[in-house]
């Protein structure tokens, strides 16, 4: 079988066309045909069943396709790799990474690496926890980062940190200069809180309901910059980690207090690869990167894991 039989289909199954796939690979349709019949005869099986509709995959054909896309997705990693061994500092990495909250964290990082290292280029797919730990088994993606992450064999945790949610507000709050605020208290504010699909928002409603409190927040959404602009507005606070906004604080325009006596949400912001895959140069750079953004001006290390459940 060889390779540029698997070329075609791939693309086959992508344009669900003959003459499309013909087009894009700038070959005769009998080309194509000729190629998707000599894999036929390799597997011994129907791959594809043609009409004046189109094409449509047989269950040896789904299950072809399926293998493919990863197995081509498997040589631009090799590619890679071999571009590494010959010194090049190029490449593209693609990273998943669930909420806004994520993205935000990451987008400090991503911007000062990107500055050390030009010659890389990224891709940042924001998508569930769920999805995006898919996408890593799947090899569409080369890391992810997670909160409130779903339990899921085969996973390779390559560093957790601990991140609090602490109270945001905007920066002339009354509580703006305490050092902590109690839970309680926080109820009674008016709130902006993601919405009831979040994991941290259930998180807060685990907390408060600890203390027979019901949240009742005056604002829901599940944009982050929609939180920080209600804040800024001085229409409502809301919690969320100190990072997610630490270019505002600086700035002098939000403040963050931390929840009282340790209550506040905690949860781990965890930096995933496949255990299976070696990683590329821009991807191992990007990783440690990562890992010295997390243990900040502190030095403290964040924890290290091997392969387990996420």
């Amino acid at each position: 079988m060889q390779l540029r039989a698997l070329l075609y289909f791939d693309e086959l199954v992508r344009t669900n066309s003959m003459r499309a796939a013909a087009e894009n690979l700038n070959v005769a349709p009998t080309a194509v045909s000729r190629q998707i019949e000599n894999l036929e005869h390799f597997f011994g099986t129907a791959l594809v069943e043609r009409s004046n509709r189109g094409i449509k995959l047989t269950a040896a054909g789904e299950l072809l396709a399926a293998r493919a896309g990863r197995t081509f997705r498997e040589l631009e990693h090799v590619h890679q790799l071999i571009d590494d061994l010959q010194g090049l500092q190029r490449g593209r990495v693609v990273i998943y990474a669930n909420g806004a909250t994520v993205a935000n964290l990451l987008a400090p990082v991503l911007a000062q690496f990107s500055l050390r290292y030009p010659k890389l280029r990224f891709s940042v797919m924001i998508t569930s926890a769920r999805q995006a730990i898919e996408a890593l088994a799947a090899a569409e993606a080369d890391l992810v980062v997670t909160l409130f992450a779903p339990k899921m064999q085969g996973v390779k945790v390559r560093l957790r940190s601990e991140i609090t949610y602490d109270l945001i507000t905007w920066a002339d709050h009354p509580a703006a200069g305490r050092p902590d605020i109690p839970l309680k208290e926080i109820a009674g504010l008016a709130l902006a809180l993601p919405d009831k699909s979040f994991g941290a928002r259930q998180a807060f409603e685990e907390q408060f309901e600890k203390l027979g409190i019901d949240l009742d927040p005056v604002f829901v959404t599940g944009a982050l910059e929609m939180l920080k602009e209600l804040v800024l507005q001085k229409a409502a606070v809301t919690l969320l980690p100190a990072l997610a906004v630490q270019r505002e604080i600086e700035a002098g325009m939000m403040a963050a207090i931390p929840v009282a006596a340790g209550k506040g949400v905690r949860t781990t912001i965890d930096l995933c690869v496949a255990p299976d895959r070696q990683l590329s140069f821009a991807a191992g750079k990007l990783v440690d990167f990562i890992e010295g953004f997390m243990r900040g001006p502190s030095g403290r290390k964040p924890a290290r894991t091997g392969s387990m459940s996420v």
